[in-house]
């Protein structure tokens, strides 16, 4: 079962010890990266991804400042728990809890065109291009009224 829990004391140096396939690196930021940009802006929750007990990845959103919906800025799976249905079963949760806020019914999400993988992803999951492109980074959006 996917769990989504704050990063906090208990987990920070094991959230920032995570990490994607070589090959994958340049599609996503690091997690202490991440995790420092939610320090000034307070607008981003980043989230640790748990299977059960076992720490598996890292998400981060927000409620976008300038699109005024939501938006998922982060979320990687660590190399070695890839591959096994985490990914999905993250994205379904994360775009459950956000869900919850009954006030917004549009989630964005962006991603590099080269992310093949991410794509065919997003896409199972309802996503649909928005249109546009923000800093070489393809926007897709999920209508979840």
């Amino acid at each position: 079962m996917i769990l989504l829990k704050p990063v906090d004391e208990k987990n920070f140096e094991e959230v920032i010890e995570l990490k994607v396939s070589k090959d994958q690196e340049s599609f996503v930021a690091s997690n202490v990266f991440s995790i420092a940009q939610a320090k000034v802006l307070p607008e981003c929750i980043p989230l640790a991804i748990y299977a059960d007990e076992e720490l598996v990845g890292f998400t981060m959103y927000a409620l976008d400042r300038e699109d005024k919906e939501y938006c998922i800025y982060r979320i990687m799976i660590d190399s070695k728990y890839q591959s096994k249905g985490y990914g999905r079963s993250a994205m379904e949760a994360l775009i459950n809890l956000i869900k919850a806020d009954t006030e917004h019914h549009i989630l964005l999400i962006s991603f590099e065109p080269e992310n093949e993988r991410a794509k065919v992803l997003y896409e199972s999951l309802g996503f649909v291009p928005e249109g546009r492109m923000i800093e070489n980074e393809v926007i897709y959006k999920l209508n979840y009224v």
